[in-house]
């Protein structure tokens, strides 16, 4: 299978082009490689470009989708359906001055499953997704957690059961698309009369039409629920990353499924650690004599202290590595690596002794050492500084 084509090299445009930009460009490689329009020897080819236009545009134009794409390439588009990805473009607003219909047709035409475009919609539609956000230690990151999320979505109505109707009332079969919910349409286009298959304005698509609304949820099939649920949070879990929870979003209509749930994960800022994907940094301050004439330290790591050693003249800004003490790779084994960078600190005030034995250190060592003599402005800052 080919590696996919960065979606701004597709469309021809740079990182920082604007929507206005993004949907010209789109609309100017669509009018060109629109099946309809090439000569029949080249629709197989001109249908995979405009598949591929097509995807570039609809991940571009959406802010959301965009901010992954540009964070994590084509890795952040993992887990996205293609209808997931189509799901908020408006093709009937993108191909305005085309001349008119069948537009909307462009995913049964190529395979993407069923056409999402506002003016069709054929059976039960499914539920819409919800989002929450769950805050978590980097503790809990690198060990994996299970933590509660209480959350309010669309169920359907116990009065009705999300007929939409009064227990007991008539329903009568809408006498406009005959109980199927759709009507057919010809419109004139670009390429020619084309005949769509479009949802009913009199019944909405249900097929049905509701004399006495239930009282209960007005109508609408559905009233608002909270509910508690348990989230299993995998170990090695980053900061924004999103957990799907199947079937716990909102419910569509009878027959059409619940849409699902998505936990966004953020992880505290820690006391200690920076995190960079797998590996963890921490920065360990020492003593010039333990720099110069080495020492084993503690130092914490994610899952408790380890040791150290320190070899004699150790470098201020000098690393260390401490394999596989970060955090857990969250899709294969193993785990990162943890860096010790460490930090000499020199002392700022040194007592008469002190002093004399570092000159005397220094004169053994070769080094010159300059005295310095504080003078009459010094003792009166110091006077200041040290009442």
């Amino acid at each position: 299978m080919a590696e996919k084509r960065d979606y701004y090299e597709v469309l021809g445009v740079d990182k920082t082009a604007d929507e206005k930009e993004i949907k010209k460009a789109y609309r100017k490689l669509a009018r060109k490689y629109h099946p309809d329009v090439v000569n029949e020897d080249k629709k197989e080819e001109a249908t995979e470009k405009f598949k591929e236009i097509s995807e570039a545009y609809a991940v571009l134009s959406d802010d959301e989708k965009r901010q992954r794409y540009d964070q994590f390439g084509h890795a952040g588009m993992e887990g996205f359906s293609n209808e997931d990805i189509f799901r908020n473009v408006n093709f009937e607003d993108i191909f305005q001055g085309f001349g008119g219909g069948g537009i909307e047709d462009i995913f049964d035409l190529f395979g993407f499953g069923t056409g999402r475009s506002r003016s069709r919609r054929s059976g039960p539609r499914r539920g819409s997704d919800i989002y929450t956000e769950i805050q978590i230690t980097l503790e809990e990151a690198a060990n994996g957690a299970e933590k509660e999320v209480t959350i309010r979505h669309d169920v359907f109505c116990p009065t009705c059961n999300g007929s939409k109707a009064e227990p007991g009332s008539e329903v009568e079969t809408c006498p406009a698309c005959g109980g199927t919910g759709q009507r057919k349409q010809i419109r004139q286009s670009l390429f020619g009369q084309v005949m769509n298959i479009v949802q009913c304005g009199e019944c909405n698509g249900t097929g049905k039409i509701i004399k006495e609304p239930c009282h209960n949820c007005k109508g609408r099939g559905t009233v608002k629920e909270s509910k508690t649920l348990n989230i299993k949070i995998p170990a090695g879990v980053e900061n924004g990353n999103r957990l799907r929870v199947s079937g716990e979003g909102n419910v569509g209509d009878v027959g059409g499924g619940a849409g699902d749930l998505y936990v966004e994960i953020y992880i505290k800022r820690h006391e200690y650690f920076e995190r960079d994907g797998a590996n963890l940094y921490y920065e360990k301050q020492i003593s010039f004599v333990q720099a110069s004439l080495g020492d084993t330290v503690d130092i914490p790591t994610i899952n408790g202290e380890v040791e150290l050693k320190i070899p004699p003249g150790t470098q201020s800004e000098t690393t260390f590595r401490l394999r596989e003490q970060g955090m857990p790779h969250m899709r294969r084994g193993g785990k990162g690596n943890l860096y010790v960078n460490i930090i000499v600190v020199v002392p700022q005030k040194l007592s008469k002794e002190q002093k004399k034995l570092l000159v005397k250190f220094g004169e053994i060592s070769g080094d010159e050492i300059k005295v310095y003599k504080k003078g009459l402005f010094d003792k009166v800052k110091d006077a200041i500084n040290n009442p």
